[in-house]
């Protein structure tokens, strides 16, 4: 299963985290933008994803594909690298930006990158 196939503009994806102490968070993310290597990236707020990724590497990632049903992926993810600054983060500002508003884009302040471990249907 090829990620780009599960990552049509339209569906909808959601990050899932454990911080340190093991308290859960879900959140609203958009698609991820994915490397050459397969690496996935996105761009994270000073909120709590980003909180509980510094302190604990591990998050899962689901998308529904667009038009309804149960298509979609399911990714289990490492944090590999956190960026203040950068051409992807830049892009992915302009994106957001784009989408919603220069006060979203203005609020990302990092892009994380994940390897992905395994790629699941989402049912």
């Amino acid at each position: 299963m090829e990620l780009t196939e599960h990552l049509e503009p339209g569906g909808m994806g959601v990050m899932a985290t454990a911080g340190v102490d093991g308290a859960v968070n879900t959140a609203v993310y958009s698609r991820p933008h994915v490397t050459d290597d397969g690496t996935a990236a996105w761009g994270m707020t000073e909120g709590r994803t980003y909180r509980n990724v510094r302190g604990n590497p591990n998050a899962s990632y689901l998308y529904i594909f667009p038009g309804g049903g149960y298509t979609g992926v399911r990714l289990t993810l490492r944090r590999k690298e956190i960026q203040e600054s950068g051409s992807i983060l830049e892009m992915i500002r302009a994106r957001t930006r784009e989408s919603s508003g220069e006060e979203a884009a203005t609020a990302i302040k990092y892009v994380t990158f994940f390897e992905i471990l395994e790629k699941r249907p989402l049912v």
